[in-house]
């Protein structure tokens, strides 16, 4: 139970409470007025002659009483944080009668250990000696809490003007960001959050849960008779209670982070080959070598892939056996039609049981804070026979920002309360060896997956089932890590033959030149940027230049098109097929041809 000690609060407390320590036993070394240790002259001495103490020299015994003292000074202020700490977290009131007279005995037993045994230890063994020491202790004390209190304002004030410098432009807030203020522990506080929360995030949710208790994640959450949504402030249990799967994995790894994973020199043209052979060889899986290259190449560009086609032709098992060919980890988790808000991924504070209902896939997500170079590759299979935009789109969202603050919400913890390790401030942090995989079906089960999903992902489609080859060349897993995928993109990315040519540019916006003026879709600076980064990497990995963009433009413009049924497009689509053959060459962009013909057979 020790554990309970440790907050920051309580051991910024206990910081303090040592600095003082060792302040006083420098004060008496400084006061001592036989003056053997230090200089006669020092801020300590001017100050006592100032308070009219007169100098004593308590000898050795002295002094050793003065270190019993600020042994136990530290001592009683670090028992008495974790009596109350522990009274918290065992729901009892830590300012009850019986817990005061803990703390009071606490104070009795720490007097007694440091003065009493400080004294008895006096030789000679007389009134006068002990008074001499006691006198030596007192005017110790008064000059180093005096000292004290003027150095802390001081440095107080430092660090009020230079925070406060800083976020000058910012509005200021006491408590925090929600501009809640933080009760104590035994308080118990109501809070009117109406409209806080997406009303249809209840849907689906265990009754008497709501949006805060599935979606928004408060503590305490719960629906009131008349539809208000209500959050309560108070004591949860211990993390071990309310999260015992991530407590688990605490536990296992005890802290430290796993951060170096042990990786082979292998170029990204020999892992596409060596992995498709693997498949052939080891999984009896077939697959074109430009999927494969399409696949690895992917997350490059972005976090999150789609792969969409026909059932049966291996989308789903590509992202596991690649997690297992590099030697990483993969999730494996079937979407549900009842899926709604983030709750569903990431699970939701449960208000009877006073626990959080942990899903796989926040375990995984945790535990891959620990293994920052392994590979976590997470599988949404059938991803849309569920609204994506309902249950992933608080994802979406974060894997837009900067990568350190791709962090998502779990929920709103008291202030007393400790959470796991890698859940600071109730949020759970997505690192950047997280790479997300949604399978999708195209079928009256499924629904459409809308543009904003499309264009935040690399989508690979499965058009038909490969036929079985024979796989010659090495077929031997390998060690993958994380920063060495990421060095191997950058290499990719900084070589010039790799990177579009200015002659590239010019063909590919011809293109796009001509689908915004003949049906209003153009590719915004987000798509670009995953056409400069895929198409380098894309090259390295065995392919060309020409078969990226294919894959790029066929999904991300040109499949665009597909649901107008205006008189004017068959012509225009004619037209862009006539344009495409004559930029690129006939048979060059394979997919894009395809998508176009496919569209104007449904005219």
């Amino acid at each position: 139970m020790f554990k309970t000690l440790f907050t920051r609060k309580n051991l910024l407390f206990i910081g303090l409470t040592i600095l003082y320590a060792f302040l006083l036993l420098f004060t008496g070394m400084c006061i001592e007025g036989s003056y053997t240790m230090v200089s006669k002259r020092n801020p300590f001495v001017s100050l006592a002659n100032s308070l009219g103490f007169q100098p004593i020299a308590p000898g050795v015994s002295g002094f050793i009483c003065l270190v019993l003292v600020a042994i136990y000074i530290v001592v009683c202020i670090s028992t008495i944080i974790y009596e109350r700490r522990y009274a918290i977290v065992n729901n009892k009131n830590p300012h009850s009668i019986r817990m005061i007279g803990t703390y009071t005995l606490t104070v009795l037993a720490c007097l007694v250990l440091s003065l009493g045994v400080g004294l008895i230890i006096q030789r000679p063994l007389t009134w006068d000696n002990i008074s001499i020491v006691l006198l030596f202790v007192a005017q110790a004390l008064a000059i180093t809490s005096i000292i004290y209190v003027i150095a802390f304002l001081l440095i107080g004030a430092i660090v009020m003007l230079v925070v406060n410098f800083i976020h000058i432009d910012k509005p200021f807030r006491f408590f925090n960001n929600n501009e809640e203020p933080v009760f104590d522990d035994e308080d118990l506080v109501e809070h009117d959050v109406t409209g806080s929360f997406d009303v249809d995030a209840s849907v689906g949710a265990p009754e008497g849960f709501g949006p805060v208790a599935g979606g928004a994640g408060g503590v305490g959450g719960a629906v009131g008779g008349d539809g208000t949504v209500v959050r309560t402030a108070e004591t949860l249990d211990d993390s071990e209670k309310v999260f015992p799967s991530l407590s688990r994995i605490d536990n296992e790894y005890e802290g430290f982070v796993n951060d170096v994973m042990p990786y082979d020199e292998i170029a990204l043209n020999e892992i596409c080959t060596r992995f498709r052979n693997y498949l052939a060889q080891k999984e009896k899986l077939y697959f074109n070598i430009d999927v494969i290259r399409f696949f690895v190449s992917g997350f490059a560009a972005s976090h999150f892939e789609i792969l969409e086609g026909l059932s049966g032709t291996g989308k789903s098992s590509l992202p596991r056996h690649f997690a297992k060919f590099v030697g990483g980890r993969a999730l494996f988790m079937p979407v549900q039609a009842t899926w709604r808000d983030k709750s569903n991924i990431l699970g939701f504070f449960n208000e009877f049981s006073k626990t959080y209902s942990e899903t796989d896939f926040l375990v995984e997500l945790y535990r891959a804070n620990y293994n920052p170079d392994q590979l976590f590759i997470f599988v949404l299979d059938e991803m849309n026979i569920s609204r994506v935009e309902y249950y992933f789109a608080d994802l979406l969202s974060v894997l837009e920002y900067p990568q350190d603050e791709w962090k998502l919400k779990i929920m709103h913890v008291p202030h007393d309360f400790i959470p796991p390790v890698k859940l600071e401030d109730g949020n759970i942090q997505i690192t950047p060896n997280s790479y997300f995989v949604g399978t999708a079906n195209k079928d009256d089960s499924t629904f459409t997956i809308t543009d904003k999903v499309y264009d935040r992902a690399i989508t690979t489609e499965f058009e038909y089932k490969n036929d079985a080859f024979e796989a010659d060349g090495n077929a031997e897993a390998i060690s993958l890590s994380s920063s060495r995928l990421n060095t191997l993109y950058a290499d990719a990315l900084s070589k010039e033959e790799n990177k579009l040519s200015q002659y590239d540019y010019d063909k590919m916006n011809a293109i796009c030149n001509f689908v915004y003026d003949q049906f209003d879709i153009a590719i915004g600076n987000r798509i670009l940027n995953q056409i400069d980064n895929i198409v380098p990497v894309f090259v390295a990995c065995g392919g060309k230049k020409e078969t990226a963009i294919d894959f790029m433009l066929s999904k991300k413009l040109i499949g665009k098109i597909e649901g107008r049924f205006e008189d004017y497009v068959k012509g225009a689509l004619k037209d862009l097929l006539d344009l495409i053959n004559k930029t690129y060459g006939e048979g060059v962009l394979v997919r894009c041809e395809k998508t176009i013909k496919n569209i104007m057979r449904m005219l």
